[in-house]
């Protein structure tokens, strides 16, 4: 069984790797993938509750302050959401909305204020701590506010509120005080008593006390080779070298470096989630000509909703009344709002541009569009791609190297020369840099941007292993219905016997048609329809599986079908008229030749732009189809594919599919059938069309949720530029902690050089991976 949990309160993506090492090694986790990016805890086990208490007591011991709980997906985002109205609409809270509207149920809006002030405190936990926005609203913390409140005064309590959600802020600015202090009174004032001395002593303190106390406590855990211990040594070990100004310039260098790692590290979070998470915070229920706004968890299915201009559709429902243009950019990536009106279909998460609509609610919060996003988008977050689990692996053996080879710099060179103060001050810098949280933090949250960059364009990433294999891609092989065409037939040409005109063919064609829903007939109707052809009753309707039908009309005996049926009828058929691509439905009249109706399925207009794009890049197009061989090298002709292979079964396609690896590498398949789950399975990626079956896409490995062949380029383009940008952040911060090492040892680097080869370094890795976020990939 799996099961997934939220886990707040580790500030550091190293810390994070070892907790979940030490958490797979439980006798009774099959699989623990702890997500620093997320937040998030997947634990694979038995019955992953039953662990949950032993996983919060290892959590305790590595990590104090570490908070595991059960995530609950039925509730609404906690963090403010950006507000879509283009006019001024104020959004009150239920109690208060409740006061205007006397049918506002009462317990409803008792517990969407005790909600919403359960959510104020775990926010304050949030800011803390740099947690997930989608902690579980749970009662313990409503109890806990509440038990506070009576325990202290209200003054105290504001303060420690204050104090700790600012701690940063109140400690840097004293401590720098002290430290100024401390350097004018030394090299300004030329004081030579202990003044200048204290001043760093108490300094140091302020920066970097609830370091070294971590660093003790820590110890006693067994844990020798975390970033406050090697802090504390390399900064203490300055002191013993009578470098007070080094010591305490170093903590207060690494401190800020911290803090704008940690502010980085948030916001790019915030700025991933906030172009997934589209969950309302509010839904406002109508009942009886009233309107109450509600949190969207407690809207029952069938409930009617209203949506006015600028909302963003919160739940997935039906048009009940109204008409509207809305605009489905955020899930499927289509720039052109779709206009609908009653009976209309909608996901949520698109914006409602013009009319009011009232929607009848189909899916609970759980099981909408929105909540579905967010889930495949934090589950592929999950699933680490190889580049993040060799350097989590890395990161195992890059520590204790460093830290042998300061060791070693520090005494084998001092037994030679005898200069200990010196050695001993370049072993402290290759301390300051022996921490791999630049290397363990940028590759999985480039992967994970990568991911929210697919997601913005209706491209919905299963997993950071899929972005890793999809750029590496040789081959993509399509299937041709629903994926290269739309699979919708359309007339493209009708050819007539003497004596007859094309509307008169048109018109017995779709009267013989007119009671059948074959996607052919539907074709034949929908042409009449455009040409305004009169489409009767038949009175007589014989039909010959797999053939065609035929029909009295007018006392006329009316033939409809393919070759075979009038083959069966003694009927010839002009030599010009029995060849061509796509399907072909043959018309007789009293047993004579009428004409013929050329039938095709559409090529999607992207298709040819797309298959065009893709092969610039050096990539082989091949497309597989069950149809024939005239009308696949119709395909191929209109689109400029490579290769095809045609009267293709299951079989054939995933036989065909192994053969095209072998010979060119890696190879993604694009599908949408049923029948294309197998092959989806066996490509290196596999990607489904959002149109498509549902087996294909719970196969699939990438969906598009447009259904446009041109979200095969943008997702090549996301996928080439997330694994570029990951091996830009692993070379740069290798190279620099390298050539800080180097220098270190020509007797160039200080111990300040080397805080920012740490810190500084991981601050620009993350704010380096964030702009896969945002990079153009549509052209």
């Amino acid at each position: 069984m799996k099961k997934k949990y939220s886990i707040t309160g580790i500030d550091c993506a190293n810390c994070a790797a070892k907790l979940e090492q030490k958490m797979n090694e439980l006798p009774e986790v099959k699989q623990v993938v702890l997500s620093f990016t997320t937040s998030q805890l997947y634990v694979e086990a038995q019955n992953p509750d039953s662990i949950l208490p032993e996983l919060q007591a290892l959590a305790d011991k590595m990590e104090p302050g570490t908070k595991i709980e059960p995530l609950a997906r039925n509730v609404a985002k906690k963090q403010n959401t950006e507000h879509h109205h283009e006019h001024s609409h104020d959004h009150e809270h239920c109690g208060e909305h409740g006061h205007e509207h006397k049918h506002c149920d009462e317990h409803k809006r008792e517990h969407y204020d005790e909600h919403e002030h359960c959510d104020c405190h775990n926010n304050k936990h949030k800011n803390c701590h740099g947690g997930h926005h989608d902690h579980q609203k749970s009662c313990d913390c409503h109890t806990h506010t509440q038990q506070a409140e009576k325990s202290s005064p209200a003054g105290i309590r504001k303060l420690r509120q204050f104090i700790a959600e600012n701690s940063d802020f109140i400690t840097l600015p004293s401590g720098i005080l002290f430290f100024l202090a401390a350097m004018i009174l030394e090299n300004v004032l030329k004081i030579s008593s202990y003044l200048p001395e204290i001043c760093f002593v108490i300094s140091y303190i302020i920066l970097g006390g609830k370091i070294v106390v971590t660093a003790i406590k820590n110890l006693f855990r067994g844990k020798v080779f975390d970033e406050n211990f090697l802090m504390s040594i390399a900064t203490v070990g300055a002191f013993i070298v009578g470098d007070f100004a080094e010591a305490v310039g170093v903590m207060l260098f690494y401190r800020i470096g911290e803090l704008f790692e940690d502010i980085a590290v948030n916001k790019s979070r915030k700025q991933i989630m906030d172009a997934v998470d589209m969950r309302p915070e509010i839904v406002r229920l109508y009942q009886d000509g009233v309107v109450t706004e509600l949190p969207p968890e407690e809207i029952q299915i069938g409930d009617c909703i209203e949506i006015r201009p600028g909302d963003r559709i919160p739940l997935d429902g039906v048009v009940l009344e109204g008409e509207s243009r809305i605009d489905t950019s955020a899930v499927t990536g289509e720039p052109v709002p779709v206009a609908v009106k009653a009976g209309s279909q909608i996901l949520s998460g698109c914006v409602n541009t013009s009319g009011i609509l009232y929607l009848k609610v189909e899916k609970a919060l759980e099981d909408s569009m929105v909540t579905r996003i967010l889930e495949a988008v934090e589950n592929a977050a999950a699933s680490k791609p190889k580049m993040d689990r060799f350097i989590t692996k890395f990161a195992r053996i890059y520590t204790p190297f460093v830290v042998v080879l300061a060791l070693a710099t520090a005494i084998v060179p001092s037994l030679f020369t005898g200069n200990w103060s010196y050695w001993i001050y370049t072993a402290l810098t290759f301390l300051i840099i022996s921490c791999p949280c630049a290397l363990v933090l940028s590759v999985p949250l480039a992967f994970f941007a990568g991911i929210g960059a697919g997601s913005k364009r209706g491209i919905l990433f299963k997993g950071g292993v899929s972005l890793e294999t999809l750029a590496d891609i040789k081959a993509v092989v399509m299937d041709k219905t629903g994926t290269i065409t739309e699979g919708n037939f359309k007339v493209e040409s009708i050819t007539v016997a003497s004596g007859y005109t094309e509307d008169e063919v048109l018109s017995l064609a779709a009267s013989a048609e007119s009671a059948s829903t074959h996607p052919i007939a539907t074709s034949i109707l929908e042409e009449a329809k455009v040409r305004n052809c009169l489409v009767r009753k038949p009175k007589e309707v014989t039909e010959f599986s797999g053939e065609g039908v035929a029909i009295s009309l007018d006392d006329k005996k009316i033939l409809c079908g393919n070759q075979k049926l009038l083959n069966r009828y003694n009927i010839a058929i002009p030599e010009d008229n029995t060849k061509g691509a796509g399907t072909e439905v043959f018309v007789a009249c009293e047993n004579e030749y009428a004409g013929r109706i050329q039938i095709n399925d559409i090529i999607k207009k992207d298709s040819k732009e797309a298959i065009r794009a893709i092969a610039s890049k050096g990539i082989y197009t091949i497309m597989l189809t069950g149809d024939t061989y005239e009308n696949a090298q119709a395909i191929q002709q209109a689109t400029g594919i490579d290769e095809f292979f045609a009267r293709q079964m299951p079989e054939d396609k995933l036989n065909n599919l192994q053969k095209i690896r072998e010979e060119k590498g890696s190879v993604m398949f694009i599908g949408d059938g049923i029948n294309d789950a197998p092959v989806l399975a066996g490509a290196d990626v596999g990607a489904a069309m959002g149109s498509g079956a549902d087996a294909a896409i719970e196969a699939a490995d990438v969906v598009f949720m447009t259904s446009r062949l041109t979200a095969l380029v943008e997702s090549y383009r996301i996928a080439k530029a997330t694994a570029r940008i990951a091996k830009q952040n692993v070379i740069f911060a290798l190279a620099v902690k390298a050539a800080i090492m180097v220098l270190g040892l020509c007797g160039i680097a200080s111990m300040w050089m080397a805080v920012f080869a740490d810190s500084g370094v991981a601050m620009l890795c993350v704010l380096n991976a964030i702009r896969v976020l945002y990079k153009k990939y549509d052209n």
